[in-house]
């Protein structure tokens, strides 16, 4: 069996990229832009954004369950969604970003092309994340170009927020001191009055918005190319292809595994945690901390972190387990969330806090998908009869994640809303203050103890993996000499 060529996982990896830097994009940034620049109220900015990745966390189980039914073609059987959505994905994402000139109904576009955007990247990622099981047989070598991925998508992550946030950052945003009202029909009037400067400055922010979307969606396009040309998608080497199932059936069949349940369970409140340090980190620098100018430099370091620690972390759980890494690299972030609330607010402090933070993310993005290939064999010598489904189990990950993000979001901008949120303040009520403490601290602890708690009882063990590994490679030589047998016989 040939294994994988530096350039094929390399294109396999940069395939990866577009998920992660729009994902950035918009987890870093889409609060504070639909509150500070489309200037909507916070109450439908919470609904737009718990509508959408509701949305998108439904769709993504339906296009796995698609996807599984699709038939194999000339480009393989993931790649035609990949293609094909493509454009339309990034024709959404560029609208996510663009102010309409009416006010009224804009809380309706965003939510559009937000689900539409969700709805389109589905049809690229849960195939692409699939695909994993079609580029090789071999165990290691999934492993391999899953820490290609893993460090391409963490530099997807750097590169989204650098272009987004640089873009963005070198705007002028015009914040409203204490005592002022300058709503949005203000500004409409500024431009004919005396204070025509908030009104040039917010265009110009809205602009640099557009162009960095411009530039995301290039990339976008770029990477989708890469990844059709450069990878060959593997047609299924098991002779056993089970009849198509229905959507019910295929959510019990997946659900019903013990394994992937638990695995399920267990990054689905440890993805919380870090969703609520993503989806309000922007919001805290700027506002509690008082670092309004630098936010976008602080995520930039973060994300460099994140890059650099993964080549260090697939060393880690190649040596001691991934059981160990989940518990290791997970709680490592725990004194820095701590610490960014507990210590005053420091500039060189932040950063430092902020780097030690990126080696946890480092883990957190690349031990769930270095585990799911573990429990779909381990599926697959449970149930050697029901084969097929590994769209299935990836899209109902990405679901739960997804998910995840849906909740934080919603409930992180429904309790700003609720403790008092000013729209462009300059600064923020103490009540504002002390939320935005609670999202970025008590909140993601408590999801990372719940998620450790859930991995205790994980059956998967080393000894577990590498034995369903040596199985499954049995299968596949046994039924290459059955083939060859077959032949010589004809």
């Amino acid at each position: 069996m040939s294994g994988l060529s530096v350039c094929s996982k390399l294109c396999y990896a940069i395939g990866g990229a577009p998920y992660q830097i729009t994902g950035c994009a918009i987890g870093f940034f889409l609060q504070i832009y639909l509150l500070d620049v489309a200037l909507l109220d916070p109450f439908y900015a919470s609904i737009i954004l718990f509508v959408g990745r509701a949305w998108d966390a439904i769709t993504d189980p339906t296009v796995g369950f698609l996807v599984s039914r699709s038939p194999w073609t000339r480009f393989g059987r993931m790649m035609p969604w990949i293609l094909l959505s493509t454009p339309f994905a990034a024709l959404s994402y560029f609208l996510i970003w663009y102010v309409p000139s009416v006010d009224q109904g804009k809380a309706v576009w965003y939510l559009i092309f937000y689900c539409s955007f969700q709805t389109l990247q589905t049809c690229f990622h849960v195939p692409y994340s699939a695909l994993t099981m079609f580029i090789s047989t071999d165990q290691k070598e999934r492993d391999s170009a899953t820490a290609y991925r893993m460090t391409v998508e963490v530099l997807g992550t750097l590169i989204g927020t650098a272009v987004q946030g640089q873009i963005v950052g070198m705007a002028s945003a015009p914040c409203i001191s204490a005592g002022e009202d300058l709503n949005s029909t203000d500004l409409q009037v500024a431009s004919t009055g005396n204070f025509t400067e908030p009104r040039v400055s917010l265009q110009h922010l809205r602009n640099a918005y557009m162009i960095a979307s411009g530039v995301i969606c290039s990339i976008y396009f770029v990477c989708a190319m890469v990844l059709f040309f450069g990878v060959k998608e593997q047609k299924e080497t098991c002779r056993v292809r089970t009849e198509p199932m229905s959507f019910f059936q295929g959510i019990r069949m997946v659900m019903g595994h013990g394994p992937y349940f638990k695995l399920v369970m267990g990054f689905l409140f440890t993805s919380l945690a870090f969703m609520f340090l993503e989806g309000n980190f922007a919001l805290f620098c700027s506002y509690t901390l008082g670092f309004r100018d630098d936010f976008q430099n602080i995520l930039l370091v973060i994300m460099l972190s994140a890059t650099l620690a993964i080549p260090f972390w697939q060393w880690f759980l190649t040596k001691f387990g991934k059981k160990t890494a989940v518990y290791i690299g997970t709680t490592s972030v725990v004194p820095f969330l701590v610490s960014v609330v507990l210590v005053p607010s420091n500039l060189i402090v932040t950063y430092i806090v902020s780097f030690a933070a990126g080696v946890s993310v480092a883990a957190a993005f690349l031990l769930p998908w270095s585990m799911l290939p573990d429990v779909v064999d381990d599926f697959k010598i449970k149930n050697p009869d029901s084969q097929g489904h590994e769209a299935i189990f990836y899209s109902f990950y990405v679901f739960f994640t997804k998910f995840a993000s849906g909740v934080s979001l919603g409930v992180s901008t429904l309790s700003l809303d609720f403790a008092g949120y000013v729209t462009r303040g300059c600064k923020q009520p103490a009540e504002v203050d002390l939320t935005l403490k609670i999202l970025v601290s008590p909140a993601p602890i408590v999801s990372i103890i719940i998620g450790l708690l859930i991995f205790i009882s994980y059956p998967i063990t080393e000894e577990i993996r590498q034995g369903n590994s040596k199985l499954l490679n049995e299968q596949r030589e046994n039924e290459m000499d059955s083939d060859s047998t077959e032949l010589n016989v004809v």
